[in-house]
């Protein structure tokens, strides 16, 4: 089921590379950005979470958080992140329950059922302000700080 501003954002409480705890009560009282995405090291995704570090620090002077969700490990993670040169948290979600909460795992239009690419801008309250589904990876982390700015 989709989530749309407004809506409460589900809580998770996943753990990084380095097998730290992040969790939404922890991230409560900030606006956050949090994307899910396919897989570590693939095109579209190494295409998204590196305009995202392009991005970060534009995020950063904003106080808000960007944290990546994936079903890949921590090692996995670790890779990518030192590949190329990620500064931002990849959280992993093996057993999906965060991907179903947020309407990230479902069917894809000519492609089966898998990871709905989404990203949600998670306000102060813990609400949705908001979603995007379906996403194209190329120019996305631009248009959500756009979407920050207005």
């Amino acid at each position: 089921m989709p989530l749309s501003s407004g809506d409460v954002a589900p809580a998770f409480a996943l753990t990084d590379e380095n097998g730290k705890l992040v969790s939404t009560d922890a991230m409560r009282g900030k606006k956050y950005v949090v994307y899910f995405y396919p897989k570590d090291d693939t095109p579209g995704c190494t295409v998204e979470a590196c305009q995202f570090n392009d991005n970060l620090t534009a995020f950063q002077s904003l106080g808000i958080p960007v944290l990546g969700v994936s079903r890949d490990d921590a090692a996995s993670h670790r890779a990518f992140q030192q590949k190329f040169s990620l500064r931002f948290p990849l959280l992993s979600d093996p057993d999906r329950k965060a991907h179903d909460a947020y309407g990230a795992w479902g069917e894809r239009p000519g492609r089966g059922e898998g990871v709905i690419r989404s990203t949600f801008l998670v306000d102060e309250t813990g609400k949705i302000k908001k979603a995007w589904y379906g996403v194209k990876p190329d120019g996305h982390a631009q248009e959500v700080l756009d979407a920050l700015k207005s």
